[in-house]
């Protein structure tokens, strides 16, 4: 599986967690200690908010650690809002669309976990995506797919709601489709003010998800970045939604109980 940080505060240098920390984003590209995989070399991303009202984006297949751009972008680069991902596919080719994070406008989202057996829901996913949305519909992975989704369902103007209802509705075609494999849904979503997190799962366990709070500033990851320090990190409950409005404290929300009653 996939690992990300995403990171809303006051601005700084990327390097701050993306290469810097002893157990950096970097470093768990290479030897991640709470994954299936521990290498997740499919290719990496950034996207950052700036001084344009949509994210810039940097995106490659080779796999982070053998970028030599990445640590002199993440040293020169800063931002009050910033994700960073690195991929281990599921099934899906290592080309750069494929990549996270995604984009579309203002938005940027990112996502660890997998949607069932892709092929046998992909249609039907897509389809999910209205036609004003489909044309950043670049890549072929189910992320991108659920991504466009949720924004063309009402994510613009209700974020958690919308994420939520497409939940479901991925559960139920999950299910439906028969399939054994999981809908693990650990992701990321900022409008460039705002900063939604999300741990869900339907059959079998979640993938990890934790954040530590600095004053008004957050970092959410897949894996502490600090292994000596893991007393400062909190893991996100599964089922669960993390918002972290700007200008206000971080709360944690269950995921509406619809959702979960789809799940039971």
């Amino acid at each position: 599986m996939c690992r990300w940080i995403a990171y809303r505060g006051e601005q700084i240098a990327l390097e701050n967690y993306v290469t810097a920390p002893k157990h950096s984003l970097i470093q768990q590209s290479q030897r991640a200690l709470e994954a299936v995989a521990s290498v997740n070399g499919d290719g990496f991303g950034l996207g950052w908010y700036g001084q344009h009202d949509e994210p810039g984006l940097y995106r490659e297949v080779r796999p982070a650690w053998s970028d030599e751009n990445l640590r002199h972008l993440c040293r020169h680069i800063r931002s009050n809002l910033f994700f960073g991902h690195v991929r281990a596919a599921t099934g899906t080719p290592t080309t750069r669309p494929n990549c996270h994070p995604f984009t579309h406008g203002k938005w940027l989202f990112m996502h660890n976990g997998q949607i069932g057996d892709w092929g046998l829901i992909r249609r039907k996913v897509e389809a999910m995506i209205p036609d004003a949305y489909y044309p950043s519909r670049i890549g072929t992975t189910d992320s991108e797919a659920v991504f466009l989704a949720i924004l063309g369902n009402g994510g613009e103007t209700d974020p958690v709601g919308a994420t939520c209802k497409i939940l479901m509705r991925l559960t139920e075609l999950v299910r439906e489709s028969g399939t054994q494999e999981p809908l693990r849904f650990t992701s990321a979503l900022s409008d460039g003010q705002n900063l939604y997190a999300f741990r869900y799962v339907d059959h079998g366990s979640a993938n990890t998800l934790y954040y530590r709070e600095a004053g008004d500033s957050v970092v959410m990851a897949s894996e502490p970045l600090d292994t000596n320090e893991r007393d400062y990190w909190k893991a996100v409950p599964s089922g669960h939604v993390m918002v972290a409005h700007a200008g206000a404290p971080v709360t944690l929300q269950p995921i509406p109980q619809q959702a979960l009653a789809a799940a039971e």
